[in-house]
């Protein structure tokens, strides 16, 4: 299921793009190949947002994977200032560290680092619960200088 909605807000125009997608790498790999496809064709700057989606959709593969249930990666452009990205899996019981709180990885670790990234490019992110089972991971980047 794939949407793409325009539409006025106060006077300012709003994007929204929503897909479900496989908790697989190759599902993962879609959702950064499309989120670049998408921002390009709004003209809006990717590199940041590519490398957010990848990090929260490889997360909504490894960490939120059920069998059977897939994963949602939401874009929307809110009155041309701010790029909210979401991550959406059905597993809200195992929940990510908080903003703030993740840890380095110890120097060995194969793994780990991916909220690490996250909290360098965006400008918030964060976590909502719910509705159950869900959780969605969230980050934002602002688009005005």
């Amino acid at each position: 299921m794939t949407q793409e909605i325009t539409r006025t807000e106060h006077s300012a125009p709003t994007r929204q793009f929503t897909v479900l997608l496989s908790p697989t790498r190759r599902g993962a790999r879609l959702a950064r190949l499309l989120t670049m496809a998408h921002l390009a064709h709004w003209g809006l700057p990717m590199e940041s947002a590519a490398h957010i989606v990848a990090e929260l959709a490889t997360n909504a593969t490894v960490h939120g994977r059920v069998a059977g249930r897939d994963f949602r990666l939401r874009l929307a452009v809110l009155r041309d200032a701010l790029l909210r990205i979401e991550v959406t899996d059905a597993r809200g019981e195992r929940l990510p560290p908080a903003p703030g709180t993740v840890d380095l990885p110890g120097d060995e670790a194969e793994s780990g680092r991916g909220l690490l990234i996250v909290g360098a490019l965006a400008d918030r992110w964060g976590i909502d619960v719910g509705p159950a089972p869900r959780k969605t991971v969230w980050a934002e980047l602002d688009l005005a200088p």
